[in-house]
Formats: C-alpha cells, structure tokens, sequence
C-alpha cells in the first residue's frame, strides 16, 4: 500500500506540506459552508415565495439530503481514507431506515 503523505525525516519539508494539506482542507470546508449557507436561503426563498407544496415539500428534502452529504463528506471527514468502516455502518443504517419508511409507508397507503 503507498503512502500518500510526506514523511521524509526533514521537520521543514513535512510541516509545509500539513500547512498545504490543513489549508486545502479548509478551503473545502469553507466552500461547503458557504454552500449550505446558500441552500438554505434557496429553502427560506421557495417557502416565502408561496410555491405549491407539492414543489416545496420536494424541494426542501432535496437541499436537506444534499447538506447531510455536505456534512458528512466535509465537516466529519468521511472523504479521508481510514473512515470506509464507518462510512459502512452509517450507509447501512439510512438503508435500514429509508425500507422501514418505505415499508410503513406501503402498509399506511395500500
């Protein structure tokens, strides 16, 4: 297995490039801050626009599902490599919720 970062015995050379890896890091972070920021507003804006429900009930749980990505790929690091097994554990438990809504939600309807 390689290994991605630097660690070539010389403090100078591995501190410049945690300082490059720490300030890319909080670029991304950032962006994605500024990103949900924005969502949010689009959610704020449709609901007081007064749209159809049936475009606004959508379209909020759209924004919602696309800032949960943003958290957990950007804020809780789940795009760094070592995260995979609770990345596992995390997308098994929203498969497990989203058929236990599907399943109650087809035993209500039907």
């Amino acid at each position: 297995m390689a290994n991605t970062h630097s660690n070539t015995g010389n403090p100078k050379v591995d501190l410049e490039y945690r300082r490059k890896k720490s300030k890319e890091e909080m670029k991304y972070q950032v962006v994605s801050f500024v990103l949900m920021i924005f969502l949010t507003l689009l959610a704020f804006l449709a609901v007081g626009a007064e749209m159809s429900k049936y475009f606004i009930v959508p379209f909020i749980i759209l924004m919602a599902i696309v800032q949960c990505i943003f958290q957990l790929y950007y804020f809780m690091h789940m795009n760094h490599k070592g995260h995979e097994v609770p990345a596992l554990f995390l997308y098994s438990g929203l498969a497990v919720g989203l058929i236990t809504i599907l399943a109650f939600s087809t035993i209500i309807w039907w």
